[in-house]
């Protein structure tokens, strides 16, 4: 439903280039100046580090060739060796002759050595030079200040330097990525602020097919643009508004609308926000959320996915409760609707689970107004195929009627991908614009899944689904409630061998006759199977389920079962799904299964007497499509001639309850009958 801005709408106040957002400092910098303080405190003052070498290679290599210029002891710890310039040229010395960095000899001391106890170190000189000249004796200095002032500054601060990056490194983690204060800031709101200089681009005019939801959402914003309009009367806002939907439906597309139209601050966040592994973050960030919407008021403030942390509290804390999670709900309904005044700002969310939210939630008061954004209908979906189309390159043979005719049960969400689909299709077959077959392909690749050209299907098993599918067909056109055919395929599609396809138009009421003839036309693929071959096969699975379905609601749902009477076992609560025990006794069960069965059997043998008298157009339509694959309504009309009921007759829906409103068992709009493989 969502689609590029209109560029003929009027200039908003908002309408204006966003300002980018300032950059906040990088943390990043931190590290990379600690890093380079240590390099160089390491090349100043370590760079040169002598090597280390030992008492033997010392006295037999250095000592008695003459080669030591100065020994140095340090600290009474070690002796630190320097070589003579001239000898630094040989080969042994060869490691330590020039400086890690730079060209130039290295000035020393070039090794050291651990020496133990000082006094036998001078004794062992005195002994190895005891026969060596005056001059060329090297007496031992001694140094007990050897560290310089950045290496003992770099020592005595490198453990807090690596604290303080780990820290920081974990403050980040903890605190989502930004400062490494952001443990501090955990209690604050994630809301994202939409105002004037961070504008929303959709509007109402791209919201199509919600024309109702639209009404009463826009309400709200008139309300925060002319207050007086509504106040000089002594009427009230509604404090909260509630959007309740299947997914898909355009709920966030509608606070979105909201939030591109409303001249005030718009908060945005999803109710996962709340949630956090720390005990009391949620109810922070609700006081904190409110807190800065008060303080901007009037603005509104929307939640999606609210269910998140609007669950119903559990009687039995101790198996079903989760105390955060609870905590957090208590300070929303207490910041909704408590002591504290909440003039100006306005509450909006969006959930697709209304029946598990709390009651407390959904009192007047805190969400006065519950706006259900149904799936679209015949003209929604037509609106929302305009909105999608308006960017795509289509030619002459698509009919937007004709599409909204044949996605049935599409949410807006369901109608973009159908279109994005098509468009796709179309590129790869190379065609400068998309026509009716592409958005057919994508209507099939959507519904039926990816064609699948490899699947190894024996001959036997071809034949055995044509027919199943003719047999679709073949009853679907000679019934006067069924469904009116589009097409036949035997061609793989995802888990299915083949599938028929049909147009059906909505309708709120169905009758017995209805719902009959839509059962009979399910039975004519495994009916098809039975006539023909004389057995039956795994691939009427999908029918099957269909039927039963239909069968059980009609009998122990809509009252529609003579026997039963005019009793309804239908729970709109949603309770009854979580009780073991059914709404009704033993011998009530064993009576719905008799009638449900007998109806079944009755639409079974009405299926099979149909296609015996119809034996030989059977035959014809079963043979061409194994010639062609995919035959369409055409091929019908050839061989069983014009269909004989009005348009105004022809079957849509499953069914639906009296007011309108879909039932679970009976809510599956299929525009295809599938034949499944084996189980």
């Amino acid at each position: 439903m969502l689609e590029e801005n209109k560029s003929g709408d009027k200039k908003k106040p908002f309408n204006k280039i966003p300002k980018p957002p300032g950059k906040g400092f990088n943390f990043s910098w931190i590290y990379a100046i600690v890093f380079l303080l240590i390099f160089v405190i390491w090349v100043l003052g370590l760079g040169d580090k002598p090597k280390l070498t030992n008492m033997s290679e010392f006295e037999k290599t250095m000592l008695l060739n003459h080669d030591v210029e100065k020994v140095e002891i340090v600290n009474r710890e070690r002796a630190e060796i320097t070589i003579k310039k001239d000898k630094l040229g040989l080969d042994r010395y060869k490691a330590v002759s020039h400086k890690p960095f730079g060209n130039g000899l290295n000035p020393g001391p070039h090794y050291y050595m651990p020496i133990g106890d000082v006094g036998n170190f001078e004794r062992k000189m005195e002994d190895i030079q005891k026969d060596f000249p005056e001059a060329e004796k090297v007496v031992p200095e001694y140094n007990n200040n050897d560290r310089s002032i950045l290496e003992v500054l770099f020592w005595n601060l490198l453990p807090f330097i690596i604290i303080a990056a780990v820290w920081i490194f974990i403050m980040r983690r903890m605190g989502g990525g930004g400062a490494g204060s952001q443990i501090f800031n955990i209690g604050k709101s994630k809301a994202q602020l939409f105002d004037k200089d961070l504008n929303v681009k959709v509007t109402f005019n791209d919201v199509a097919g919600l024309e109702e939801a639209k009404v009463e959402v826009m309400e709200i914003v008139d309300f925060l643009k002319n207050p007086k309009k509504y106040t000089q009367l002594g009427g009230k806002i509604p404090r909260g508004a509630l959007l309740v939907g299947p997914p898909g439906t355009g709920k966030t597309l509608l606070a979105k609308a909201v939030a591109g139209e409303a001249q005030v601050p718009f908060f945005s966040l999803s109710g996962s926000d709340f949630v956090e592994m720390f005990v009391g973050v949620g109810a922070s960030r609700v006081r904190d959320l409110f807190r800065q919407a008060k303080e901007k008021a009037p603005s509104i403030i929307f939640i999606d996915e609210i269910d998140a942390i609007g669950r119903a509290r559990g009687k039995a804390p101790s198996f079903s409760a989760n105390d955060e999670r609870e905590s957090t709900l208590n300070q929303l309904l207490t910041e909704m609707d408590g002591f504290g005044s909440n003039t100006g700002v306005i509450i909006l969310a969006a959930t697709n689970r209304a029946d598990i939210l709390d009651r407390a939630l959904l009192r007047p008061g805190r969400f006065d107004r519950q706006i259900y954004v149904e799936l679209p209908d015949l003209t929604g979906r037509e609106e929302i195929f305009k909105v999608h189309t308006k960017g795509l390159k289509i030619d002459h043979t698509v009919d937007i009627k004709f599409l909204a005719r044949q996605t049935p049960g599409f949410s807006g969400a369901d109608i973009a991908n159908l279109c994005n689909e098509a468009a796709l299709i179309a590129a790869r077959l190379n065609k400068t614009a998309i026509g009716k077959e592409d958005f057919l392909a994508a209507v099939d690749r959507i519904i039926g899944g990816l064609e699948k050209k490899n699947k190894i299907i024996t001959k036997h098993e071809k034949s055995v689904i044509a027919y199943h599918e003719s047999g679709h067909a073949t009853v679907s056109w000679l019934l006067e409630h069924a469904h009116p055919l589009v097409k036949v395929t035997i061609v793989p599609r995802g888990n299915s061998l083949g599938a028929a396809w049909y147009l059906p138009e909505e309708r709120q009421l169905t009758n017995k006759e209805q719902i009959f003839d839509e059962m009979c036309a399910a039975l004519g693929g495994r009916a098809a199977e039975e006539v023909v071959f004389g057995t039956i096969s795994t691939g009427a699975l999908s029918d099957l389920e269909k039927i039963t379905k239909q069968a059980y609601a009609s009998v122990s749902i809509f009252g529609l079962n003579e026997r039963i009477g005019n009793i309804s076992y239908y729970d709109s609560s949603g309770q009854q799904d979580y009780n073991f025990n059914k709404p009704y006794s033993e011998k009530t069960a064993e009576i719905i299964d008799e009638e449900v069965k007998k109806l079944i059997d009755a639409a079974y043998e009405r299926t099979k007497a149909l296609l015996r008298e119809n034996k030989d157009k059977l035959d014809k339509l079963a043979n061409r499509l194994l010639e062609k694959e995919v035959i369409f309504k055409e091929d019908l009309e050839e061989i069983f001639g014009q269909r004989q009921w009005a348009e105004s007759e022809k079957a849509t829906f499953n069914s639906a309850t009296s007011n309108g409103e879909k039932v679970k068992e009976a809510e599956t709009p299929n525009t295809t009958t599938v034949s499944q493989g084996s189980i």
